[in-house]
């Protein structure tokens, strides 16, 4: 598959003419538009997704609604920059890397697209869901680390044994025990 991407504020960028020439040319055509706000994106995902037969694999810069034609039903993915950025940044302060190169982007990239489980590419999403971001950015994170320790980045010594655990135990937690002592119910009459 091929497929176009644009970041222009340009209503409309990708039009049904674009959309159905990529649809003509590709099985499953990739369509990006990433312009926000949503009134600026280069198309709706309902428009690709009408235009392509159902065979877009769609993502955009700003969020869209569940859409359904045909018996099918579509979740529109976004992309950005929330699946990287923090799981990089997570796995370069677990394991104390010297520097950032583009080969931990790259490793980031690649783990992020063996997160993208059919289920996803069935409803045309092209990434995770979202609301899964603190496990996404844990699994990258770890595979950002393992990369660091074969690029010779990383001071962290020794190397943990179980990277995912180790990264978990730096994750912050709202989770804090009661600080509210319990309470009892008394029966009050035989005090008045």
């Amino acid at each position: 598959s091929s497929g176009i991407n644009a970041e222009w504020p340009l209503r409309p960028g990708f039009t049904k003419e674009i959309i159905e020439e990529m649809t003509r040319n590709n099985e499953r055509p990739i369509i990006f538009a990433l312009s926000n706000p949503t009134s600026q994106a280069e198309c709706t995902a309902e428009e690709a997704y009408k235009w392509s037969n159902n065979k877009a694999v769609f993502a955009s810069g700003s969020p869209f609604p569940r859409y359904e034609q045909d018996g099918h039903i579509f979740e529109p993915g976004q992309g950005n920059n929330a699946y990287i950025f923090p799981a990089v940044a997570l796995g370069v302060m677990c394991c104390g890397s010297i520097n950032i190169p583009d080969e931990l982007f790259l490793q980031s990239a690649e783990a992020l697209s063996y997160l993208v489980s059919d289920k996803d590419l069935a409803v045309g999403r092209v990434y995770p869901r979202l609301s899964d971001i603190q496990e996404i950015s844990v699994k990258i994170a770890v595979s950002v680390i393992e990369r660091a320790y074969e690029l010779n980045l990383a001071t962290v010594y020794p190397k943990p044994d179980n990277l995912e655990q180790f990264v978990r135990d730096q994750l912050y937690s709202t989770d804090y025990p009661t600080f509210i002592p319990e309470t009892y119910e008394y029966d009050l009459s035989n005090y008045q």
